[in-house]
């Protein structure tokens, strides 16, 4: 095997750069039968990072009352079993992992994080599944337990920091952000580094992070922006009836304004006619930059890319909320209408009448213009890919999926089909030719890398 170089994020580990003889899978897809149960309802997910420390990307995923660790090549590495959180009801949400991987004591090896139902945090040996330490971080008066962890680099010390959410009883909205140096919840001692209870967080979905201008050090982000330092810097404007955010994304939409953006979506639970919007926002640490409303439509989710590269910055799928004969529209990174199509005029003949869910962008096929990956929405079913601008399936995978997960894992920086079916991964790889090889890969970007490890169904 040729090896280019080897990248560091924080101290993160990411796997070498690898064309010369990619695909590294030979079998197209790749299974792993694992040791575990199949999930249960909405509960658990999957993540790839590299746990044993040799360079390449292996995966974690988590049922029901499991941790299950296996190598890149396939082979067990180990199973913990465990009360971890992952309750899809509540936080931190529908098909959302609940573990999360990073270097937190910078000695160049991967840690596992997760929070247990008991309200401990446990940290784990990357590669063993060994437990490290554990705590017990205090909780606000208003709630039952911490819902979410997440590594961040908030004082300029890589990823020696976490985030820690709770929400309070059938609010669904995390309110509560306490955050903390990672050696002083080791030894014990909870004095936090800041604490919000005013955080307005997307409903369903946990805390996001981003480093949105440039310095290295994590934003939390929802409805809110909080800074590094825990002061909030801006806050969506919602109406009462109910409204929240559904969906949250991160990226560089446009291209003529400094760092990253957030994209987010509303849902007002009333209709349009009744002073509810259903607002598309895009904004910033610095305030909104602009927010769209396509004829009262509910965005529901979102899917944002470069679906065409003819047009400046990226685009923003929204999948729009019919529960039969979706209708997708596309805004540009402007707020303007790009494009709309009824989903049953363009779906494959016995494709779910629900449409598409867990959608996700996706480097496919190595070229400038970005597609989607989805599953078949409210049923165990078929993976699609396809082009969010027309809605033509490019691609379609027969397969009965209890979750999907897109992400770079055999080297030549294009990202794979991640597939978990009962008890079984299975990865789809493109067998044809990269036209663009040397592309750096895409886990040098930071919130790529963050957004793979604190995603849910709603906001993949």
């Amino acid at each position: 095997m040729k090896h280019g170089i080897t990248f560091f994020i924080g101290t993160i580990l990411l796997l070498p750069m690898v064309y010369a003889d990619w695909p590294q899978y030979e079998q197209n897809p790749f299974e792993i039968t694992m040791e575990i149960p199949a999930p249960e309802n909405q509960d658990g997910g999957i993540i790839v990072a590299d746990i044993n420390n040799d360079g390449l990307m292996d995966y974690v995923v988590t049922v029901a009352g499991h941790i299950a660790a296996y190598a890149h090549d396939g082979s067990k590495l180990w199973i913990r079993q465990t009360d971890i959180q992952i309750k899809s009801h509540e936080l931190p949400g529908n098909h959302a992992p609940g573990v999360i991987a990073g270097d937190i004591d910078s000695n160049g090896k991967t840690e596992l994080l997760y929070l247990t139902y008991g309200g401990d945090l446990h940290v784990l040996d990357g590669e063993s599944g060994e437990l490290l330490w554990a705590a017990s971080p205090p909780l606000p008066e208003a709630i039952k337990r911490w819902d979410v962890v997440v590594i961040a680099n908030l004082r300029g010390a890589e990823n020696n920091d976490v985030i820690l959410q709770g929400f309070e009883d059938a609010s669904l909205k995390g309110r509560f952000l306490h955050a903390y140096a990672v050696d002083d919840l080791r030894q014990g001692h909870y004095t936090p580094l800041w604490t919000r209870d005013d955080f307005l967080s997307c409903r369903h979905n946990g805390v996001r992070i981003a480093d949105l201008d440039g310095t290295g050090r994590h934003y939390a982000l929802g409805g809110s922006i909080i800074s590094p330092d825990g002061e909030k810097l801006f806050e969506i404007k919602l109406p009462g009836h109910g409204a929240h955010l559904d969906s949250l994304s991160v990226a560089k939409v446009r291209d003529n304004i400094p760092g990253l953006q957030v994209v987010s979506v509303e849902e007002a639970n009333v209709a349009a006619s009744q002073g509810a919007p259903h607002r598309v926002f895009l904004y910033n640490h610095e305030g909104l930059i602009w927010e769209s409303n396509y004829q009262g439509w509910e965005p529901q989710n979102i899917a944002v890319g470069n679906f065409d590269p003819a047009r400046q910055g990226l685009e923003i799928w929204n999948r729009s909320r019919f529960n039969t004969n979706q209708k997708p529209f596309v805004l540009d990174a402007f707020g303007e209408f790009v494009s709309q199509y009824e989903m049953d005029n363009v779906a494959p003949e016995g494709w779910s009448e629900g449409g598409v869910e867990v959608i996700n962008t996706i480097d496919w096929t190595g070229a400038e213009k970005q597609l989607a990956a989805a599953k078949e929405r409210h049923t165990v079913g078929d993976v699609c890919i396809f082009d969010p601008i027309t809605g033509e399936f490019i691609q379609r995978f027969s397969v009965k999926a209890d979750r999907l997960y897109i992400a770079d894992v055999s080297g030549d920086w294009r990202e794979e089909v991640i597939i978990l079916q009962g008890n079984s991964l299975r990865i789809f790889h493109n067998p044809e030719p990269n036209p663009r090889p040397n592309q750096p890969r895409l886990w040098e970007k930071d919130h790529y890398l963050r957004s793979k490890l604190t995603y849910n169904y709603y906001s993949p």
